[in-house]
Order: C-alpha cells, then structure tokens, then sequence
C-alpha cells in the first residue's frame, strides 16, 4: 500500500512529490460546499445587516486569500502560479452554497487550492456570524471536478 501513496517514501516517511520532470499544463479545478444556517441568519446577511459587514463580499475575499496559501497550510502541498480564483454563493432556504473554480498552468493540480477556498469562504462566514447563529453547520465540501490539458 505505500508504495501506492504519492506522500510517502519507501521507507514510510513524509515526501514532497518530485515535479521537476513532469510538463507544464493548464489544469482547473471546481469544488464545493455548504454552511448551514438558520433563516434569521440568512435575512441578515440578506439585507448587509450582520454587524462585522458585508459577509459575503468578506468571504469572497477570504476564499481567494486562502486559495492563494494553500501551499502555507497543506504541509506537503506545492506552490502553485495560481491564474484565476473565483468564488460563487448561492443563498439557500437552510444556507449558502459555495462554489470556486480555480485555473493554473502548472507541472501539478489545483484542487487542493480550490477545496482550500471553500473552506475557509465557510470558515469566514462561521467568524461573522457566529454571535447571532449557535447552531450553523459547515458540510459537504468536496471536489466537483479537476481538468488538464496540453
């Protein structure tokens, strides 16, 4: 099984992927995921009346600052040239769905940082609401697709 994990030499110590020999392509990756909230919440951040500000224009921005450190957080993860970072919120009846879609022409993928800028879009929107909504709930982040082309 080892020798079936990228991050993992021979001898079961933390690896670094070599890239070094691998070609540079243009790869893209989409991901996914949702806070729960309650309906008050979501009125609020509605109607711009969550009192540390503009929650979802906040949280674009955290998402694509975290896109960008993914490399600083995930221990193993490579620095990639990042093209593009976008992020969608759709408000929901029980929440907010988040979307990114990320671009880069690199010798690895992006999906890390495109699961990495739903997260912390989530967690940014946990921090501002967090003194009027005990109960929400972060889930179902996941990748929805990685491409590369030549």
């Amino acid at each position: 099984m080892i020798d079936k994990l990228t991050h993992i030499d021979k001898n079961g110590n933390a690896n670094m992927v070599d890239v070094g020999d691998k070609d540079i392509i243009k790869r893209t990756a989409e991901a996914v995921g949702k806070i729960y909230l309650s309906k008050e919440t979501l009125k609020l951040i509605e109607e711009n009346n969550i009192k540390k500000g503009d929650v979802i224009s906040v949280a674009r921005i955290a998402g694509i600052m975290g896109a960008k450190q993914t490399s600083n957080l995930i221990p193993l993860c490579h620095n990639i040239n990042i093209e593009k970072v976008s992020l969608d919120f759709t408000l929901e009846e029980d929440g907010i769905l988040i979307k990114s879609y990320l671009r880069c022409s690199y010798k690895t993928g992006i999906e890390m940082e495109a699961l990495t800028a739903v997260s912390i879009a989530a967690l940014t929107i946990w921090d501002m609401c967090k003194a009027v909504d005990k109960n929400m709930r972060i889930s179902d982040i996941t990748l929805l697709s990685k491409t590369k082309e030549i």
